[in-house]
């Protein structure tokens, strides 16, 4: 299978690299974490007029109709850069409402492409939930429905004007807009390991319109799994650009660094690890990118994307242990910026549900033959 870049892919890539290096780097990432911001809001805005935050939607909706790959050539940049903006859960909230939502929620479309509201989706649960078969309930109350339950990691959620919660109907699961100033719903802050601002969103009796579900009680098993699918794809791709540019800077440093007389990248173990670093990060590409593909093709794959998460997890872990370790004492300096690519890393790892759940998962749908051979 060819990966291949087209021209446009290429200049989308470079348009991304280019906005995202201008606004962040060593210096200002350090700053920035100085500020107190949730989030780059200058950088946010300079997106939203580049028309970056509609690659993934539809063309109808003033977005540019692109996939999943595409998608990922944005996110790859914004791992390497690490760039502090909320872009996963804004474009996944975003592709939820223009291929699902109603007329009245197209109307979310106009002020995420303008930067002007930020959208989060609402998915983890306390004590490992399977994210396609939500906890958190939905009962029906006359016309409207009633929501209880907690959702634990939602990114970005004290910031957020509206939140895609997935929870579960007396006929499976389904996916409902809500926004925070509804009744009985509850915000509070959480502490990530990378700093990127997480909440925990408490629903007592929160009342909705019959309108807040996206799509039918009948397409919201399907349309939540999608939703779930390509979250985990998306974090997977973002992962390979954290990934990459660690061992980047890793092979850097060890050319530059003298000991015993001679580059510590000039000694075989040293060389060693760092080629395996760099076949964990093609695999972590390889995968991700085939993953993103089958969605795009409309033929998902629960085993290839268990196997994306499994190398994103695995191989993002041991490529950003290695980081460290060959820094040597300059790895654990928290004024030097190696350390946040092994933080980002680990978040990332632990929200895709790390790597030894990730193989169960694969070997159950090859053994259910739930898997589809290549053409």
């Amino acid at each position: 299978m060819d990966f291949t870049l087209s021209e446009d892919q290429v200049a989308l890539r470079d348009l991304a690299a280019r906005i995202l290096d201008d606004a962040t780097g060593d210096d200002a990432l350090r700053a920035f974490a100085d500020s107190g911001r949730p989030y780059d809001d200058k950088l946010w805005k300079t997106l939203a007029d580049a028309g970056l935050l509609g690659l993934g939607l539809s063309e109808s909706a003033g977005g540019m109709g692109l996939g999943m790959i595409d998608l990922g050539l944005l996110l790859e940049e914004q791992g390497r850069t690490l760039a502090p903006v909320p872009l996963v859960p804004t474009l996944l909230a975003g592709w939820a409402l223009d291929a699902h939502g109603t007329v009245g929620q197209w109307a979310w479309l106009p002020r995420l492409l303008s930067g002007e509201a930020l959208l989060t989706v609402a998915i983890d649960e306390v004590g490992g939930v399977d994210p396609t078969a939500p906890g958190v309930t939905a009962t029906t109350d006359g016309n409207g429905w009633r929501l209880d339950g907690v959702k634990v990691a939602v990114p970005y959620g004290e910031q957020a004007q509206a939140l895609l919660v997935t929870a579960r109907t007396e006929s499976g699961p389904a996916l409902f807009l809500v926004e925070p100033s509804a009744k009985g719903l509850t915000v509070q802050g959480q502490r990530s390991t990378n700093g990127e601002p997480q909440a925990m969103v408490s629903f007592d009796g929160t009342p909705l319109s019959g309108n807040a579900i996206v799509g039918s009680v009948e397409e919201g098993g399907a349309i939540v799994t999608a939703l779930v699918q390509r979250a985990q794809v998306a974090l997977s791709l973002r992962q390979v650009g954290v990934a990459s540019e660690a061992l980047k800077r890793t092979a850097a440093y060890s050319s530059a660094r003298i000991q015993f007389g001679k580059p510590l990248g000039s000694m075989q173990a040293v060389q060693q690890r760092a080629a395996d670093g760099f076949i964990d990060v093609e695999a972590m590409r390889s995968t991700a990118l085939l993953a993103a593909w089958q969605i795009d093709q409309g033929r998902p794959q629960a085993a290839d994307i268990a196997t994306a998460k499994y190398w994103a997890a695995i191989g993002g872990h041991r490529v950003v242990h290695s980081a460290q370790h060959l820094h040597g004492g300059m790895g654990a300096d928290v004024t030097y910026p190696i350390h946040r690519y092994f933080l980002d890393a680990v978040a990332i790892g632990e929200t895709l549900g790390g790597a030894q759940p990730m193989l169960a998962a694969i070997g159950a749908a090859v053994a259910s033959g739930q898997t589809e051979a290549l053409a």
